[in-house]
């Protein structure tokens, strides 16, 4: 997102963030809906050039909205759900049911038979018993996906490492579980195998790992005999929330996988299956701030200053729950001295952390403004009612100008399920 100083102040697209604060309150997301489409394009560009068939699946878990969804049509994306409720969302939106894939690793007998009767193009099998659980709910015939997990470990936090041997998803290919769940799909009556899933984990830099995975998969194959017909290579391509961090380098990750894998179909005399990767992270995480407004300044001598914010854990979890770090920057730049200090939010937690020991101003006090960077992904999507918090609204800013695209919750909306 370019959001920078004019005339000391932030502003995205030439808006004033005093001014996006006055008119739409806070906490609030923003988003640039003109990065949003250039990141969709990246991986369209990435790909085309290698003149491969393809398709590309947003991950709607990062963040969803009916006027995301149609963002995503028009840039020829399709999209990854993994409950009801993303479901719900994406055909609301207008998303072809058939550009839909449904992943899970526990898909309820409810969930399969919404997604079979919406007509759900792919799903992505997880476990062995699933087989047999869509195959008797479904009425025609299906196209599954297997996952597995090729057991490689990935370098980034525990709780978002997905594809090594120990974990919740999908089956491994080293101990039988991925071959025996495919024997099955293949003895089925209603169940059409066309290929294999997997995913590593998440916030993702470096492209080695990607290509070990493949390796690891296609060797499988060509020992087993089994042929696809589609490869989803999943996601967890690595975005920057901070000035030490790296991206995930997309053009230069895909010449060099597509180039791997179509040097080992040859190697192995197999055909080039259809790439799916599952972007979410790197698609809307950079385009997405968070507007807040500064209230307590609580000064400890010698130990600390906390400046609080009027929102906190219930839409910004992920410091809380993975340690994660931003940059935050004051919405108007002033001169003079600067503060280490940790802004916090007004949840009953003292883990309602936003950020630690970063500079802010020595005169920061109740009513200015604070933006966080890269709160596109997991924030909105991950927000909650805790403490009765409020949901945040959110706005698209594009060229165009600005549109709300999400209310803020009300008041009355809390309780709207409550038995009186």
């Amino acid at each position: 997102m370019m959001i920078e100083y004019v005339d000391n102040e932030l502003q995205i697209k030439g808006h004033p963030l005093s001014e996006v604060a006055d008119k739409y309150g806070t906490p609030l997301f923003i988003y640039d809906e003109d990065e949003i489409r250039e990141n969709c394009r990246r991986y369209h560009h990435a790909l085309q050039k290698d003149e491969i068939g393809y398709s590309i699946s947003y991950a709607s878990k990062a963040f969803t909205s009916i006027q995301l969804v149609r963002l995503l049509r028009e840039e020829n994306m399709k999209m990854d759900v993994v409950s009801a409720g993303e479901l719900y969302t994406a055909l609301a939106g207008g998303m072809p049911a058939e550009d839909i894939h449904f992943h899970g690793n526990n898909k309820t007998r409810e969930e399969i038979e919404y997604a079979l009767s919406a007509g759900v193009g792919l799903f992505v099998v997880d476990a062995l018993d699933e087989v047999a659980l869509i195959d008797d709910i479904a009425q025609h015939p299906v196209q599954v996906l297997l996952r597995v997990n090729p057991g490689v470990d990935v370098d980034t936090h525990s709780y978002i490492q997905t594809g090594q041997a120990d974990s919740k998803f999908g089956l491994s290919i080293s101990n039988g579980s991925a071959l025996e769940a495919i024997k099955e799909i293949k003895h089925s009556r209603n169940l059409e195998f066309k290929g294999l899933h997997y995913h590593l984990g998440s916030q993702l830099t470096e492209i080695q790992p990607f290509i070990d995975a493949m390796e690891m998969v296609l060797r499988w194959l060509k020992e087993t005999d089994i042929q696809i017909e589609v490869l989803n290579m999943g996601g967890g391509y690595g975005i920057k929330y901070t000035e030490k961090d790296d991206r995930f380098p997309i053009e230069e990750a895909f010449e060099e996988i597509i180039n791997k894998l179509k040097n080992l179909c040859r190697q192995y005399s197999m055909a080039l299956p259809h790439i799916m990767i599952e972007p979410g992270r790197s698609i809307v995480a950079e385009a997405g701030a968070t507007l807040y407004e500064t209230g307590v300044v609580k000064e400890i001598p010698g130990v600390s200053r906390y400046v609080s914010i009027d929102g906190g854990m219930s839409d910004h979890l992920r410091t809380a729950l993975y340690g994660a770090e931003y940059t935050v920057l004051p919405v108007k730049k002033e001169e003079g001295k600067e503060i280490r200090s940790h802004i916090v939010g007004k949840l009953c937690e003292s883990g309602d952390v936003i950020s630690k020991d970063i500079a802010l101003p020595e005169n920061i006090t109740r009513g200015d403004l604070l933006v966080v960077k890269s709160t596109g992904a997991y924030h909105y999507s991950m927000a909650s009612n805790y403490n009765q918090m409020r949901k945040p609204a959110v706005v698209f800013i594009s060229d165009e100008g600005i549109r709300e695209i999400i209310k803020r919750q009300a008041l009355a909306q809390l309780i709207e399920n409550d038995v009186t």
